[in-house]
């Protein structure tokens, strides 16, 4: 968006102008922000914290095993059910009051394992390698819960046809399952999808034990899909998708991060499936996106791919993401896909110790329609070709530390008010006219910076209403600098190798009408870093020459 600005060292604000889209009137008050269970498209519960999903708590009647081979394969312990083997293809009907635990072992590059349950049950996959070349290897068209077990060293495929699909009944994936499938176990499971997607659930996908390592390539469906959820818990999850529009993590309604480690690389790029344009992206989550534990990467490389993207809202209280989007942007007009790092239509919300790290090559690095509201944690956002961050309603930041840097548009951007009143924002633009903060004063809105420390580089919006001390001078590029109050260190920082002219410090310790000593090319060493060494608390500068600024 182009904007029309002056700024000069003297003037502290600049012109600017945003979208003219009216802003969403989405109330914060209203998100279910205290709770991690929500509500399904079918109105059922997703509680991602649900007691049944531990396998302790099931006893098992028996175990009836499974063992492929050349030779076809060879069921015992399956008295009393109704069971058929044909080669290494074997499907299996439990229509009783037993809860059986089935073990499959050996090897065939030409069988399938499919169950019919009326209760629910566990699969142990032990040192498996099955292959279905016309379908889902593992096909469990049970609707109950199913734990999914995992020992030794597993290789699961489908193949390119799937043929062995009955038109009554879904088969979507190399391991699918109508009911929830809950993966633990000290093993690991490698999965490779040629014909559909890798791990499907027409309920809900768990990870839930941090010795299990599940590995899903998947060059023609989504990495992993759960209808109403992926719920990771714990676990090692590793899934790359390279198919036209596809997903890595995709779910209808919650996706849920809470702990373990997951890595999500997507390099297929949008597209038209079933005669629409769809955006590939690393996770999708319709309803709901959590993060409150463990670790989460993706990185986007395709055109008009996104690393998280959602039709409602998004939080992040904990854990560490890093994502990174290096794909181009996706056709023209209506048929257009923006590449984005993460991309909320509803609120975005982030808080408590959330670490949040975000590269994005040709469109916003973090992008909310609604209101975007930072209390606590680590928000790093820079995007090469447009705003860092970008709400469509207010933006209100209140705790952390904000980082948000444009190289060709502004360092934060809201659509409605922006609102500052505490936490530490280090902000750049790309200089007139583009600015470090923007608010859509065309529409009445305003920036209002009430408390905190605030780091600007390229000025911000006119008619702003600051209410705390700041300083305003040139800076060069690149360079380390130290604000000094007598013996007493404020601050240190790093400028960015670009931006607008003038560099801007609110409040962080100044005092109105007093002297303070900036000084450039300084060494910082020891104390705190933030943002990747652009920001120390605690450090100590040594060098430089100093310049005399007076706190307004």
């Amino acid at each position: 968006m182009k904007r029309i600005a002056l700024l000069t060292m003297a003037a502290m604000f600049s012109f600017a102008a945003c979208s003219k889209s009216d802003p969403q009137t989405n109330d914060p008050a209203s998100e279910k922000d205290e709770t991690v269970t929500v509500d399904d498209s079918a109105g059922s519960s997703i509680n991602v914290n649900n007691s049944e999903d531990n396998i302790s708590a099931t006893t098992f009647a028996r175990t009836v095993k499974v063992v492929y081979s050349s030779g076809g394969a060879s069921v015992t312990g399956a008295d009393g059910l109704s069971c058929s083997v044909s080669g290494n293809d074997v499907t299996i009907t439990n229509n009783g009051d037993e809860v059986i635990m089935y073990e499959l072992s050996g090897s065939s590059t030409d069988g399938f394992f499919k169950l019919y349950s009326s209760r629910k049950q566990g699969i142990t996959l032990n040192s498996l390698t099955l292959t279905n070349p016309a379908g889902a290897a593992i096909n469990n068209q049970s609707h109950k819960r199913t734990f999914m077990v995992v020992k030794g060293t597993n290789n699961i495929a489908d193949g390119s046809s799937y043929s062995d699909e009955v038109s009554t009944e879904d088969m979507k994936a190399a391991i699918f399952s109508e009911g929830q499938l809950i993966f633990s176990g000290d093993g690991s499971l490698n999965v490779t999808a040629t014909g559909k997607g890798g791990i499907t659930s027409d309920d809900y996908v768990r990870f839930m034990d941090g010795a299990t390592s599940v590995v899903v390539n998947s060059s023609a469906g989504h990495g992993v899909r759960g209808k109403d959820a992926i719920i990771v818990t714990d676990g090692n999850i590793d899934v790359s998708v390279s198919g036209t529009g596809k997903k890595g993590f995709s779910a209808d309604t919650l996706v849920y991060i809470g702990g373990g480690v997951t890595k999500i690389d997507v390099t297929g790029s949008a597209g038209t499936v079933d005669g629409e344009v769809t955006g590939s992206a690393g996770i999708r989550a319709d309803v709901r996106f959590e993060m409150t534990g463990g670790s989460l990467g993706i990185t986007c490389s395709g055109s008009g791919s996104k690393g998280i993207s959602s039709d409602n809202v998004g939080f992040f209280k904990g854990g560490k993401a890093i994502i990174t989007c290096t794909g181009k942007n996706y056709g023209s007009s209506y048929n257009s896909k923006s590449a984005k790092g993460v991309k909320f239509d509803g609120n975005l919300y982030f808080s408590d110790n959330c670490s949040v790290v975000v590269n994005s090559s040709s469109n916003e690095g973090i992008e909310a329609k609604g209101l975007i509201q930072i209390t606590g944690g680590t928000v790093y956002s820079y995007s090469a070709a447009d705003d860092a961050i970008n709400s469509g309603n207010h933006m209100n930041i209140s705790g952390g530390y904000v980082y948000g840097r444009s190289f060709r548009n502004d360092g934060l951007d809201a659509n409605g008010n922006m609102n500052i009143s505490g936490g530490v924002v280090y902000a750049s633009g790309a200089g007139s006219p583009e600015v470090a903060l923007d608010a859509n004063t065309e529409r009445n809105y305003k920036l209002t910076i009430s408390g905190g420390t605030v780091i600007a580089f390229g000025g911000i919006e006119r008619g702003s209403s600051v209410s705390i001390p700041y300083v305003a001078v040139n800076y060069s590029k690149k360079t380390y600098y130290s604000l000094e109050g007598g013996d007493t260190n404020l601050m240190c920082l790093k400028s960015p190798d670009s931006a607008g002219t003038g560099m801007y410090i609110f409040g962080g310790g100044l005092s109105k009408g007093s002297s303070y000593k900036l000084v450039s090319g300084v060494t910082v060493s020891g104390g705190t870093s933030y943002f990747g060494g652009y920001y120390f608390t605690g450090a100590t500068a040594t060098g430089g020459s100093s310049t005399t600024v007076s706190a307004k």
